[in-house]
Parts: C-alpha cells; structure tokens; sequence
C-alpha cells in the first residue's frame, strides 16, 4: 500500500451504487429463474443468497479500507463456513446464481461473460502444464450442474450448459450441452433455456 492510494477518495469510500446495481440484477436473475417477480424472504435468508450479498459487497469495495479490515475477511471466513468459494476470484459480473449451499472452487484466474449459475461441487481449475496450462475464460449464459469440473485454458462459449458430473478440459462453442467423463459437446440452440434466468435490460 502507497502514500498515493491511502489518500484518496476512493481507499475511503464505499461504492455501494456499484454494490446495488449488481446485486439488484442478481435478485432479478433469480427471481426470473424460480418463476416469479419478487424472491420471497425465507429465499432471501438462505446461505446462498447471504453469500452472493456479501460477495457483492466485497467486490464493489475492492480497494478500500473497509474491503481490508471488514468485508473480504466476513467474505473469506463465510467462504470457509458454507464451502462456496468465490472469495478468491471477485471477477463474476452481475447475474449470478449459487444454486446450492456446498463446495464451489474457483481459481482466481478464471474469467466470466455474465449470467452465471453454479451449483454444489462445481471447480474451475487451472492447468499447472502443458498446451492448456492456466484457466478457462467463459461466455455469457453458462450453467455449470453439480459434481462437475472445468479446468485449464479453455474457452466455454454463450449459451452452454455443462450437466452435472460432467468434466471439461477442451473448448466449448456456443449453444452447447455437455455431458460425461469425458465430456461429450452436443450442440444445441437455446442451450440453457430453463437453466439461467432472464432479465430484460
């Protein structure tokens, strides 16, 4: 930390506009997803829904005091407590949904189009060797299911739904299902239609 960056506006602040912006698009990407307007609260008081808040939180405060000594570490330690991990990746643009309380993985490295669901015992991993060496990067409108793996320097197109139990280490074009272990690309048009939410922006 810099003389420079202690002095400004911004290591002091809390952009709680960008926090309401993103956060109020998820709550619209879910509610469309479940089939209603308005998420009810008992929804709303699930792990999930209190961890995508606080990972909102802590990603529109990145680079702040209060982003330091307050909310990456609730992040990093409500992380530890539900085993959804996102706390090492604030990269997720707006339209997430956590399916499921239970493990999630993310390297840090992986990058994300938007309107995104992830369920329980989903890892995004990184390749340590050879031609896939890194993480995958993801299009817009992907719906990784349960048990599932995507790892190395691949690229996951828009529209593609990775079923559950399903392992990925090569790149998936647009409009795509895959399925199994080995995975198997099966292309499809409105691939994760009924998978993913939708809101009109």
């Amino acid at each position: 930390m810099n003389f420079k960056t202690v002095f400004s506006l911004s290591f002091w602040s809390l952009n709680l506009k960008e926090f309401r912006k993103r956060y109020n698009y998820d709550l619209a990407f879910n509610a469309s997803f479940r089939g209603v307007n308005v998420l009810p609260r008992r929804i709303l008081k699930t792990n999930e829904f209190k961890y995508l808040r606080c990972y909102r939180i802590a990603q529109a405060t990145k680079g702040s005091l209060w982003f330091r000594l307050w909310f990456y570490p609730r992040l990093v330690r409500f992380s530890i407590r539900t085993g959804i991990g996102l706390y090492e990746n604030l990269n997720i643009p707006q339209g997430l949904i956590i399916g499921h309380s239970g493990t999630i993985v993310i390297n840090s490295n992986a990058v994300f189009g938007g309107n995104l669901m992830l369920t329980h015992n989903v890892t995004i991993g990184r390749d340590v060797r050879g031609k896939r060496k890194g993480a995958p990067s993801f299009g817009k409108n992907v719906c990784i299911r349960c048990n599932s793996t995507v790892v190395g320097r691949v690229t996951i197109g828009d529209d593609v739904l990775i079923a559950p139990n399903t392992f990925v280490n090569f790149d998936v074009p647009s409009h795509s299902v895959v399925v199994g272990n080995p995975g198997i690309i099966h292309p499809r048009d409105n691939a994760t239609e009924g998978h993913l939410g939708k809101v009109n922006e």
